[in-house]
């Protein structure tokens, strides 16, 4: 069974800075391509950004220039950088992966439990 846990939300004002992690547990081989989502409350989840095994990345417009993701494969680990936070980027943030497991070897699509992230002043 594998597991993705989310950390490093919390309360920041306006211009601030949040770095979340995204930490991957289990019988892991390896993990393909890595995201984040974002869900505020009576929005739909959207995509925020993605990263491939190769370290190819994508963001939604939304963010680009203020958010970078990242990933340390060693670590199994997935980072969101996010500088010059708004208002709007409050929601709760998700981990995605897709996850190739040593026994049985599957590939698992797994979502971590979310972290909070709230912009305020």
């Amino acid at each position: 069974q594998v597991q993705l846990v989310e950390s490093g939300g919390g309360l920041v004002q306006p211009g601030g800075s949040l770095r979340l992690s995204c930490a991957a547990s289990g019988s892991i081989f390896s993990i393909n391509d890595m995201a984040w989502y974002r869900q505020a409350p009576g929005k739909q989840r959207e995509l925020v950004a993605t990263i491939t095994s190769g370290g190819k990345t994508n963001y939604a417009d939304s963010v680009k220039g203020r958010f970078g993701i990242a990933r340390d494969n060693a670590k199994n680990t997935g980072y969101l950088q996010m500088n010059s936070l708004k208002p709007e980027d409050t929601a709760t943030y998700y981990c995605n992966a897709d996850i190739v497991s040593r026994w049985p070897p599957t590939i698992n699509n797994a979502w971590g439990q979310g972290t909070q992230v709230t912009v305020s002043s």
